[in-house]
């Protein structure tokens, strides 16, 4: 399966300032399928160890960090030479050995000519180098759920794909392309970007067994509450999980504690939603009630939305029947338009890598994003369906007259004075270059 990570991890290989790299992400998100491909692809061997399955490797890194002696050692045990710059080597599930996230420093400054990539729990890796973390002795990536234009590529559409990449007008698209992405947009909203439910439609196209895949990831994930989280936690970090899809359901999509429990307060719940944070599964979107650069020294740390990492999952979570799919725009109006939101959401902190922020005025507006791009700040108004109404865009134009006004729905492309209308498909895209 064809992920951008791989174009990444290419540049990495190639730049002067190459350390021992750290791939974070989610769980099962694709990092250990990724590494292992750009390692048969992009060298001419690959060292493999696994610290979960294999926890005795774990004794290899008590005694010695030296990174020589730690190549030897890894040599016997893989059965294969390691040779610097010609041979990746991938320390997955890292977090299980804290030791070992902590010999990256020494591959940094004495043996940077190796080249080692780890991977792990978004959470472990943090837990795990608590007593050492390399800081500044490591390069990051991070891996995300199958943006819609990775989804367009695996289900072998490479070429509608390259056409919107390149797109480069205002022009609204040929209308049968336009209603082809509609389509391929509904069945991204009901199977997400998890690799395994994506391949497994790629296969199959068989939807239950979509749903299949997606409940088992989610009860993977409650499993790991159990094994990770600190056991005092557990329990508030399990009610904020399954109250997501309840709080995007509302009108205003603000998270509100006392949803949660009449008598809960923001303290009482802030470790529980920072740990689904750091583990990766959840996003959060703060309000910034003066749009100024940067976005992220205006805004209010106490009042936030919560997206989950990938809308398959929230569609699962919420319990969607895939007969949704073929009822009009049902899909997009659905829960108050959650899931498109939460896909907006996912598409912008995948391919912009910034944390999202919105604005709201007094009660009379919210506009659902605000995003800092080419040294401006741009409203985003998020509608579900083919709705035109653009009245916060409207309040929040004459307070700070941006130079463009953005909105993202079902409909074509179209450029109408200051609002510019984005087909959600191609929210990726934006700022379109003028020509």
């Amino acid at each position: 399966m064809k992920r951008d990570i791989y174009q990444l991890l290419e540049e990495w290989k190639r730049s002067t300032r190459c350390k021992p790299l750290i791939l974070n992400g989610a769980r099962q998100v694709g990092k250990t399928y990724s590494l292992k491909h750009f390692g048969k692809t992009s060298y001419k061997k690959m060292a493999y160890l696994n610290f979960e399955k294999d926890e005795k490797l774990a004794h290899y890194f008590e005694g010695t960090l030296d990174p020589k002696q730690l190549i030897k050692i890894i040599s016997i045990y893989t059965e294969i030479e390691i040779e610097p710059n010609n041979t990746l080597l991938i320390l997955d599930e890292i977090q299980n050995c804290p030791r070992a996230l902590n010999s990256l420093k020494y591959f940094c400054e004495e043996a940077n000519e190796y080249h080692v990539v780890a991977a792990g729990s978004l959470l472990g890796v943090k837990t795990a180098g608590e007593n050492g973390f390399p800081v500044g002795k490591v390069n990051f990536l991070h891996l995300y759920p199958l943006t819609f234009f990775e989804f367009l590529s695996a289900l072998g559409q490479e070429k509608t794909r390259i056409f919107l990449e390149d797109y480069h007008t205002y022009e609204p698209l040929p209308i049968p392309m336009h209603e082809k992405l509609i389509q391929l947009l509904k069945l991204y909203f009901f199977i997400g970007g998890m690799p395994e439910a994506v391949a497994e439609y790629a296969k199959t196209e068989k939807l239950n067994v979509v749903r299949e895949i997606q409940l088992e990831i989610l009860n993977a994930y409650e499993k790991d509450f159990a094994k990770h989280a600190p056991p005092h936690g557990i329990m508030k970090i399990t009610t904020v999980w399954k109250q997501i899809h309840r709080q995007l359901a509302k009108e205003n999509k603000k998270f509100i504690f006392a949803a949660i429990r009449k008598s809960a307060r923001g303290r009482d719940y802030e470790e529980a939603i920072q740990w689904l944070s750091d583990a990766g599964l959840i996003h959060k979107s703060y309000l910034v009630e003066s749009p100024k650069f940067p976005l992220s020294a205006y805004a209010d740390n106490n009042i936030f939305k919560i997206f989950l990492v990938d809308v398959g999952l929230l569609g699962a979570q919420s319990n969607l029947s895939a007969q949704i799919i073929i009822d009009g725009d049902l899909l997009f109006t659905e829960f108050k338009g959650a899931l498109t939101e939460n896909y907006v959401a996912q598409e912008l902190i995948a391919t912009k890598h910034k944390e999202p922020y919105y604005w709201t005025s007094e009660g009379i507006a919210e506009v659902d994003f605000l995003i800092e791009e080419e040294h401006e700040i741009y409203p985003l108004e998020v509608k579900a369906g083919t709705s035109q109404k653009k009245k916060s865009l409207l309040v929040y134009n004459q307070k700070y007259a941006p130079s463009k006004l953005i909105r993202a729905t079902t409909m074509n492309l179209k450029h109408d004075g200051d609002i510019y209308n984005y087909p959600l498909y191609l929210i990726s895209r934006f700022p379109l270059p003028i020509q």
